[in-house]
């Protein structure tokens, strides 16, 4: 196992109860590293079928991002893992403020912060021609204001080693379908550039992963085909591949290494 000397080190994730998901995949990272991991989900309510959860598809990823954290904690436990476990909204102020409070009242710091929550419309309704407020304001709020505000608050409770790690989508540019989806992650990569300049006298990185087509649970098997074909390297993105560039940019390695985008989508959306 490679050493990213993150032994100590106190990581808070979001987005972190899909127990197939980028977020729990890094989770689990961390503590391997030796890392104290603080989890932060919301529940996120869509209608699924609970006949079909068994199998990846729409309705296993509804159903995951429906619950609680308790499978991913399951996983942390087999590690032995240092961790705690926050179900909160990071979209409202006065949240990211419990948030922190609680973590440094824990562990006395914060080192790193993988801002992952962010969600989506699932109905179709992302596009030029059906877009809602509701979807403009839902969709902001939770990835870019949330994101935003975990970020403040990380600058304003620094310490000694600093790393920011935001994740964006590797269509962000130009997401059709998805327009406030792309536009939002677009807004998470400017911020990422921006606030790294800000920061960086503190010794502070910020830098954005920006995943192609990641199987967390919902695409399916005649879903998978249609994707890979889009894929150069002909295979799906797992979270684990993910996670992996996350620890990188995480590590003391990566001091030098701020302000940047960086794909991991097997050459999609180049």
């Amino acid at each position: 196992m490679i050493d990213y000397g993150l032994e100590g080190k106190v990581a808070i994730v979001t987005g972190a109860n899909n127990p197939q998901g980028i977020g729990a995949a890094t989770a689990v990272e961390f503590a391997r590293q030796g890392a104290k991991v603080a989890l932060v989900y919301k529940k996120i309510s869509e209608a699924f079928d609970k006949n079909k959860t068994a199998s990846n598809g729409p309705d296993r990823y509804h159903a995951a991002n429906a619950g609680d954290a308790s499978v991913v904690e399951a996983k942390l436990k087999e590690v032995d893992a240092d961790y705690v476990v926050f179900e909160s909204d990071i979209s409202d102020e006065s949240e990211v403020k419990r948030i922190y409070s609680k973590i440094i009242d824990k562990y006395g710091k914060v080192d790193i912060l993988v801002n992952n929550a962010a969600v989506c419309d699932e109905n179709g309704c992302d596009t030029i021609e059906k877009i809602t407020k509701g979807i403009i304001d839902s969709t902001f709020a939770v990835n870019v204001r949330g994101s935003l505000l975990m970020m403040r608050e990380f600058v304003n409770n620094r310490g000694e080693y600093g790393r920011i790690i935001n994740l964006s989508t590797d269509a962000s540019q130009v997401f059709a379908g998805q327009i406030t989806y792309g536009a939002s992650k677009a807004t998470l990569e400017a911020l990422t550039r921006s606030v790294a300049l800000e920061v960086g006298k503190y010794g502070i990185t910020v830098n954005c992963v920006a995943p192609g087509p990641t199987q967390t649970g919902w695409i399916d098997a005649d879903f998978e085909k249609t994707v890979v074909s889009m894929i150069p390297m002909k295979k799906l993105i797992q979270p684990q591949d993910i996670a992996q560039t996350i620890l990188f940019l995480a590590s003391e390695q990566a001091k030098m290494l701020t302000g940047q985008v960086i794909k991991v989508s097997g050459g999609h959306a180049l």
